[in-house]
């Protein structure tokens, strides 16, 4: 694959003749709403150059025996990797891999199903990149009964003939949003937990899905321990069926913390199948602008997380959106990555890109008002791909699908291999 980023008096008609690739090809692979450019914009343009792997180096390897894991030679990882000591590799040392061999991962993409049962198109084109889809319909009452709140069948139905394998998703969502005295009433009353485990069981057998992805969110810190027996008796329940369990980042424990306090990572890792960490709104609504996920705090949660959950377990999240914020008020506005990246086109913006976060922004004026956008794009995306390929983590999770994110998904489509149950 090939990155070009657009620098200043570039027209697409210089960068298809540089490159090779049609004009209309760059078109559709980046969602380019015309033939306008910006300085800064970075384009996706698949070629047939091979792949980069990254790894990092363990206790006792050899040159010869990763050139072997990776079906590739010690002569291809020397000229990779120039300077590099083929007699004394250091531990905790980055290696680039040229190499055929793709990574292989588990994808999930959440999807809120629309009111009128319409199925988005988006997941016909990009089923071959979804391993599960977690549907966001599902709540509890408050004496722990699990409940349907949009139909959500025909989603169920088409998510199986696509060889996409659903989850029931269950939050404690309420009309005014997460209820952390929802999730704390039901999960410290041993009756409501006991309602909430056969409900949710029962619906997902009755429903056809092949587990549940859990969100509960900021669950009380004194109902820390509920919340572990609760994944523990609902993991026994669910037997051979999927439980998947998201829960809120953090790069150390602090069980006080009303955000993500109660979430025991080596408890849940031992009573879920899969456990997402949600890397996701460092940069969030209402706060100052920042990365929506910068990659040197990602590492430092993934870091944290695989000494507690088995990396095999272990997801990280990707947000295929970014936020407008107006500087001094923060007033946010979520946007896609799509839409992000048009708006600096349409206004003629140039993007940035922060090379500590490695992510893109721009920031632009309308009338007085100070505005900054961060967002994702296919430099950002490839940065954090290569984290779940050095610390060997079993996938990623994208909030969520309908947002287009096209350079992400052709990323995907060309460089790994999402893995199917």
């Amino acid at each position: 694959m090939a990155i070009h980023v657009v620098i200043a008096g570039e027209s697409l008609w210089e960068i298809s003749n540089q490159t090779g690739v049609p004009i209309g090809t760059i078109i559709n692979n980046n969602g380019l709403a015309s033939n306008t450019l910006v300085p800064g914009l970075a384009l996706y343009l698949p070629d047939t150059t091979q792949q980069i792997r990254l790894y990092r180096v363990k206790a006792g390897d050899q040159l010869r025996r990763i050139a072997q894991q990776f079906q590739t030679t010690t002569s291809n990882l020397l000229t990779a990797n120039p300077g590099i000591d083929p007699e004394r590799l250091n531990v905790g040392q980055i290696i680039h891999i040229p190499t055929s061999l793709k990574l292989q991962i588990n994808t999930l993409g959440f999807i809120v199903p629309s009111p009128g049962g319409a199925l988005p198109a988006i997941l016909e084109s990009i089923a071959g990149q979804l391993t599960f889809l977690a549907i966001v319909a599902y709540s509890f009452t408050d004496e722990g009964y699990a409940y349907n709140q949009i139909d959500d069948t025909a989603l169920v139905a088409r998510s199986k003939q696509l060889n996409i394998a659903p989850l029931l998703m269950i939050r404690n969502f309420t009309k005014e949003g997460f209820s952390p005295e929802l999730a704390g009433s039901v999960l410290g009353n041993r009756v409501y937990r006991q309602n909430l485990i056969a409900s949710i069981a029962n619906l997902t057998r009755q429903r056809g899905f092949a587990g549940v992805s859990i969100d509960f969110e900021f669950v009380p810190t004194p109902n820390r321990t509920d919340f572990n027996v609760f994944l523990t008796d609902l993991k026994r329940e669910l037997g051979n069926l999927i439980l998947h369990v998201n829960v809120h980042a953090k790069s150390e424990d602090m069980p006080t913390n009303r955000i993500v306090g109660a979430y025991d990572y080596a408890a849940i890792g031992r009573a879920a199948d899969i456990v997402a960490v949600m890397t996701i709104d460092y940069g969030y609504p209402g706060g100052p602008p920042d990365p929506v996920a910068p990659i040197t705090w990602m590492e430092k949660v993934i870091q944290y997380a695989v000494t507690q959950i088995p990396a095999q377990k272990l997801q990280i999240a990707m947000a295929l959106y970014g936020y407008d914020k107006v500087v001094g008020t923060n007033a946010s506005q979520a946007m896609s990555v799509l839409a992000a990246q048009n708006h600096a086109i349409s206004t003629g913006t140039p993007i940035q890109f922060d090379m500590t976060s490695q992510s893109p922004w721009y920031s632009y004026l309308e009338g007085v008002a100070q505005h900054v956008v961060w967002f994702e794009d296919i430099r950002s995306y490839l940065e954090k791909y290569h984290l779940i390929d050095i610390y060997g983590l079993s996938g990623i999770t994208f909030w969520q699908i309908i947002l287009p994110a096209p350079q992400n998904w052709l990323y995907l489509r060309d460089n790994i291999l999402v893995l199917k149950r």
